[in-house]
């Protein structure tokens, strides 16, 4: 559960819209982010979630919420749906979209937290969700400010798109937010893990071109991804899609032999996960 000072302390710069979060009830408001969807994927992205489906996902379990400014006009929003999952009710966060003109204002937080609080209502035990491994800002946001775990990475998870931000193919990460945890607890843990990234001689994999499996008896390991990859594929699409065949190789390799994604280290240049042997694997890499 988020407590009033977490409350406080998310807001952040939100605030001078006054930003309100709630649930999305009115059929407009469901049309809103329909356009919002569109906004965020492309015009011609042909996956987009309707309202009719949005609206009857929350009518069993699922979770729409709206962050609106004080004018009513939705500026970011959060759906998912619910059920079992391993013999527990869990949450699957499809997607989460924020204008391109309120970004970098702490609605994204707010609104994963409160999609946390309905969440932990409804007896859910934790909340998952996909984000691309390449996307640092993403992966920062949701391992070191939101304290979710990588369980797994699936290469060519949503298959072939139109989508404008799906050209270098859609490899996901899948990351589980334990409600029972203390999120606060896990992101101060992180910020130790991933502490002297980059310059404590650590092995380093998933730069194209390079050897993508570490040292034998290697406990702690860097993955490198660009600090911008779409700059990088506005650049050169080439390059873009070597580092995504280089970083497929490289997780599906460590993450199968019980290496576990513990942190994530923002650069000038290129940010790095910081990925950890887990106790109960063996080593032989």
């Amino acid at each position: 559960m988020t407590t009033a000072a977490e409350t406080g302390c998310i807001a952040g710069a939100a605030d001078a819209l006054r930003i309100h979060v709630r649930p999305v009830k009115a059929r407009k408001e469901y049309e809103a982010f329909v356009e919002l969807q569109r906004e965020t994927w492309g015009r011609d992205f042909t996956d987009t979630v309707p309202v009719t489906m949005m609206g009857t996902a929350v009518r069993m379990g699922g979770i729409c919420l709206g962050a609106f400014d004080s004018d009513g006009e939705l500026q970011g929003a959060v759906f998912g749906v619910t059920g079992p999952r391993e013999g527990e009710l869990g949450h699957w966060s499809h997607m989460l979209a924020v204008r391109r003109a309120a970004r970098n204002l702490g609605i994204g937080k707010r609104l994963k937290f409160a999609q946390r609080k309905a969440a932990a209502a409804m007896g859910v035990a934790a909340v998952y969700w996909s984000f691309d491994p390449l996307v640092g800002r993403n992966a920062y946001f949701n391992l070191n400010q939101l304290g979710a775990s990588v369980i797994e990475y699936v290469p060519d998870m949503y298959g072939t798109t139109n989508s404008v931000l799906h050209r270098l193919g859609t490899d996901r990460f899948i990351a589980r937010w334990d409600l029972g945890d203390d999120p606060g607890a896990v992101v101060r843990e992180r910020r130790d893990m991933v502490a002297g990234a980059g310059t404590m001689g650590r092995a380093v994999v998933g730069v194209p071109g390079e050897c993508a499996v570490p040292p034998v008896g290697a406990d702690v390991v860097e993955a490198v991804v660009p600090a911008d990859i779409r700059s990088v594929e506005e650049r050169c699409l080439d390059e873009a899609l070597a580092w995504r065949a280089a970083n497929r190789m490289a997780f599906v390799g460590l993450l199968g032999e019980g290496f576990e994604v513990v942190g994530f280290a923002r650069g000038r240049e290129y940010g790095r996960y910081v990925l950890k042997r887990g106790a109960g694997s063996m080593g032989g890499l």
